[in-house]
């Protein structure tokens, strides 16, 4: 009786002992898979610095963003949505971040911080080769009415509708929407950043980007502003990536000097 009541004390004693442990590992990998997520809302519609390769969100904010969350000990978890929702997402906290070629503007302080520039970007006009749009000029002289595509929300956006009236301003959700207008005769030109204007004058033949720069803007990535930790974290992990030359690898990678 006695060896029996051993055994069954000792077996108490070890059952507990693995619930307690269960208990302490369940606890510590939910804090740390919560904790270990940064999220970037994003529109990968918009090479090369966001789009899909296969099933994959690859580009040059893709990768940055890898590089931060690597700095930070996170792990990187990519939203794609319509551009015009990230501030939103960001503000609400569905993402922690938005990065999708995103310029500074005043309106857009307004409702997130944003971090220091890390790349620069340039606004130009895409055309068919045989337009008689051969300068921005042609734009902006007396009685033209040329219609102009844009990826809607984008600064290509802001600015065509501050410089030109909202009536010659056609909006698209995607930039390869505002070319299709174009190439499809809807729309007289296109106005959006250089590199994605690269790709699909590459893709669309006949058509041409003008010798002309429309406008140049910094990049940054937007944090809620209730969030000035991740703010402050980002921007310290961001000067580390842009001292050691990690963000200027990203970009040659993806840009290649002409």
């Amino acid at each position: 009786m006695k060896k029996l009541l051993v055994v069954l004390l000792a077996l108490c004693l070890i059952f507990a002992f693995a619930a307690c442990a269960a208990d302490e590992d369940n606890t510590d990998d939910t804090t740390t898979d919560e904790a270990a997520v940064l999220v970037m809302g994003t529109n990968a519609a918009f090479p090369p610095y966001e789009y899909y390769q296969e099933n994959q969100i690859v580009g040059i904010d893709a990768e940055i963003a890898a590089a931060i969350a690597d700095k930070l000990g996170m792990k990187l978890q990519i939203m794609d949505m319509e551009f015009g929702s990230i501030i939103a997402a960001v503000q609400t906290g569905k993402a922690d971040i938005g990065m999708a070629a995103m310029t500074v503007t005043e309106d857009r302080l307004e409702s997130v911080n944003f971090t220091t520039s890390y790349a620069t970007g340039v606004q130009v006009i895409i055309v068919a080769a045989d337009s008689p749009i051969t300068s921005l000029d042609d734009l902006y002289a007396e009685g033209a009415d040329y219609q102009i595509a844009v990826q809607q929300d984008t600064t290509g956006d802001i600015y065509a509708t501050d410089d030109f009236g909202d009536d010659r301003v056609q909006r698209y959700n995607k930039g390869a929407d505002a070319v299709l207008a174009l190439t499809s005769g809807r729309a007289d030109c296109v106005i959006i950043d250089n590199e994605p204007a690269k790709s699909f004058v590459a893709a669309n033949e006949g058509l041409v980007i003008l010798d002309t720069e429309y406008a140049v803007e910094d990049y940054a990535i937007c944090v809620a502003k209730d969030n000035t930790a991740l703010l402050e974290q980002i921007n310290t992990a961001l000067a580390e990536l842009i001292d050691d030359g990690t963000v200027q690898t990203i970009v040659d990678k993806y840009i290649t000097a002409e």
